[in-house]
This record gives structure tokens, C-alpha cells and sequence, in this order.
């Protein structure tokens, strides 16, 4: 079975510009959004997870892009934020960059390798720099939603 990010991503959860200019502002800002399509989670809880995994090593990647993951209890199914930052922010990535192309992930407790084949999927959909040049030029959250959704068909 694979999972779809698009599937995952409601278009409420896409900030098309972020605000954040440091690593705890842009991972708050990310937490809101993926609270604002999903209530019931709490803000606290998740940027709690965040900063957690982030303590374990940075998840920027690389090539402007950073993927912050956690864990919660109580979840049922992954939930996928994305957040746009046309400045880039420096995420402490392996490659000195600032990322620009965000991609946040909490997961269930129990959810090992469902976890881990989405975040392989993400880094496998931005992979190609048509992709991340695609996304870097789009204005609003519809037109990143539909981006997303074409460029995975591709995979």
C-alpha cells in the first residue's frame, strides 16, 4: 500500500509564506497550520515532538529542504503540513542552505514503517530540482496542493 502525500495534505495544512525567519518560528508556524486542518490536536504537543526529534539531529536535508517529524499518541493516521519560505530559513541542513521547502510529518506512536515510506516519498518527490522550482514559484496553497499531486503521479 502507498501512501499518497497529497492525500495526506489538506490544503488548510500549506502555508504558501511563511513568516518564520528562525527554526522555533517556522516549526510553531507549521504546528498552527496543521492544527488548523486538524482541531483536535494540541499546539504544545506538537511542537513539543518537533523540537524533540530536531534535539536528535536537524531534518534539514539538504537542497532547501527540511522535513520536521514526530511521533504522538493518540493519532490515527499521519497528518503532513508544507510550508513555502520564500527567504529560507537556516535549519542547521547537512549542506550549510538555508531550506525554503518544508514538509512537517507527525505520525502515530506505533506507526514505524508507514513513517518511515512517507518520508522516503517526500524526499523522493523533491528529489528532482523541476520540483522543488515548481513549488518555490507557486503563490498560493491550491496551486502547491496541485503541484504536489501532479509531480507524485510522475513517481
Amino acid at each position: 500500500m502507498s501512501v499518497k502525500i497529497a492525500e495526506l495534505l489538506d490544503p488548510a495544512a500549506i502555508v504558501a509564506e511563511l513568516r518564520g525567519t528562525g527554526k522555533h518560528d517556522v516549526l510553531a508556524e507549521l504546528a498552527e497550520a496543521l492544527i488548523a486542518a486538524n482541531p483536535a490536536l494540541q499546539r504544545d504537543e506538537v511542537i513539543r515532538v518537533l523540537l524533540e526529534r530536531e534535539r536528535l539531529g536537524s531534518t534539514g536535508i539538504g537542497d532547501g529542504i527540511a522535513i520536521p517529524h514526530g511521533k504522538l499518541k493518540n493519532l490515527d493516521n499521519q497528518l503532513i503540513a508544507f510550508g513555502l519560505s520564500r527567504k529560507g530559513v537556516d535549519f542547521d541542513a547537512m549542506d550549510g542552505k538555508p531550506a525554503r521547502l518544508f514538509f512537517l510529518l507527525i505520525a502515530p506512536e506505533d506507526a514505524v514503517g508507514i513513517h518511515l515510506k512517507t518520508l522516503a516519498r517526500i524526499s523522493k518527490l523533491l528529489k528532482a530540482p523541476q520540483v522543488r522550482e515548481r513549488l518555490q514559484a507557486a503563490t498560493d496553497r491550491q496551486q502547491i496542493h496541485r503541484i504536489i499531486t501532479e509531480e507524485e503521479e510522475k513517481l
